[in-house]
């Protein structure tokens, strides 16, 4: 008798933990792997992250948030939020303004600083030039671009990103295990 009591007791902790486990990968956070070069050189191919699936339930995102999204049915792309809700967005001569001020993108600086005069590492565009053609980014969505501007399928091809695509915000990586912190 005392057997089967700590039997149902074993059996009930493995199945509380197989819950817990599985509300905290569908609510909380996900393992991921980036694929492709788009990233770089913030993410590498083949690195694991992880997924924070709830910070966009409480708080809106952010300009250089790194983000997960829906880009079809098949496929999730890893980019980083560059223009928000009600901003206007341009490149132009490798600076990105929103509406109309210079923004500075600490990210891509060894980027830029490297490129040989006259190439072009973020061709001049504007938020008119991509899919959809808006004035302004409208409430719910936002543009993405990868940190690789010139290997990169992001918002200027793909068109806005809607908050209803966001899986999640990357917040670390844990493989390869040299590289294990967080994402900035």
């Amino acid at each position: 008798m005392t057997q089967n009591k700590e039997w149902i007791s074993w059996i009930k902790l493995i199945l509380l933990a197989f819950i817990v486990a599985l509300g905290v990968r569908t609510f909380l956070v996900t393992p991921t792997v980036v694929e492709g070069v788009s990233m770089q050189p913030t993410l590498q191919d083949g690195d694991r992250i992880i997924i924070n699936k709830f910070s966009y339930l409480i708080s809106e995102p952010k300009r250089f948030d790194i983000i997960v999204f829906h880009a079809n049915k098949e496929q999730n792309f890893i980019k980083r939020i560059i223009g928000l809700p009600g901003e206007h967005i341009h490149y132009k001569d490798e600076t990105l303004y929103v509406n109309g001020e210079p923004i500075n993108e600490a990210f891509i600086d060894d980027r830029l600083d490297s490129l040989q005069p006259k190439s072009h590492y973020t061709h001049d565009f504007s938020l008119e030039m991509i899919p959809g053609q808006n004035k302004t980014i409208p409430k719910g969505y936002v543009l993405v671009l990868g940190d690789n501007r010139t290997n990169s399928t992001d918002s200027r091809e793909l068109g806005l990103v809607s908050y209803d695509q966001i899986v999640g915000k990357a917040i670390m990586v844990y493989w390869p295990f040299e590289d294990l912190g967080s994402i900035n």
